[in-house]
């Protein structure tokens, strides 16, 4: 479980269920599929009766997970190719949540901004979200020089999607943004950039 640098980064304290809710939409990427197992072992019976669970099976192929789920039998189990398609399911599914309804987060921190972000978007409070970081510690970088977004970064300096620039890989998490931030490595002596470094495996 990933542990907070410094204030801005979020803290995952990992999936409870909530057994006062009327029902719940649990999202998933990748390894946040064996999350979602491990809450079916705690939670009580019929939780998933009323549970609809959105997969993105990123990093999971030939794993067996996405049976596993189905062996759940949710109310709902819908699995994407792609976050973007997840992400246009969830935002559906929240437009016609009702009251009592409990969103869950599961995956790599990308992931669990993204669900956020959509939370937020039909003002779910961003704390109400039950949140555990599982698989890669890769990271979104938002440029502050071109406010451009790069995904998938595992390195310290990573040059930016958008403008080309090298950046260095902040530890300043921006919640609004679901990003971290990347700032120009070699502003004032052009070129000379530091090796970077693999340290969000």
């Amino acid at each position: 479980m990933l542990r907070p640098g410094m204030p801005s980064r979020p803290v995952y304290k990992g999936l409870v269920p909530d057994i006062h809710a009327r029902q719940n939409i649990v999202a998933a990427e990748g390894e946040g599929a064996r999350a979602v197992l491990e809450l079916a072992e705690t939670t009580p019976a019929g939780f998933f009766d009323r549970t609809i669970l959105i997969y993105v099976p990123t990093g999971s192929a030939g794993q067996g997970l996405e049976e596993k789920l189905k062996q759940l039998n949710p109310q709902g189990l819908w699995i994407f190719p792609t976050l973007a398609t997840a992400m246009f399911r969830l935002k559906g599914t929240l437009a016609t949540a009702t009251m009592g309804t409990r969103l869950y987060a599961t995956g790599t921190e990308p992931f669990i901004a993204s669900v956020i972000q959509e939370a937020q978007a039909v003002g779910i409070d961003q704390k109400s979200v039950i949140q555990e970081h599982r698989g890669s510690a890769k990271r979104r970088v938002q440029c502050v020089h071109c406010k451009g977004m790069t995904d998938d970064v595992t390195t310290s300096i990573v040059r930016c999607a958008h403008c080309g620039l090298n950046l260095f890989v902040r530890d300043h998490f921006s919640r609004r943004l679901g990003a971290f931030q990347g700032v120009c490595v070699d502003a004032e002596v052009p070129g000379d950039v530091p090796a970077a470094e693999t340290i969000y495996e």
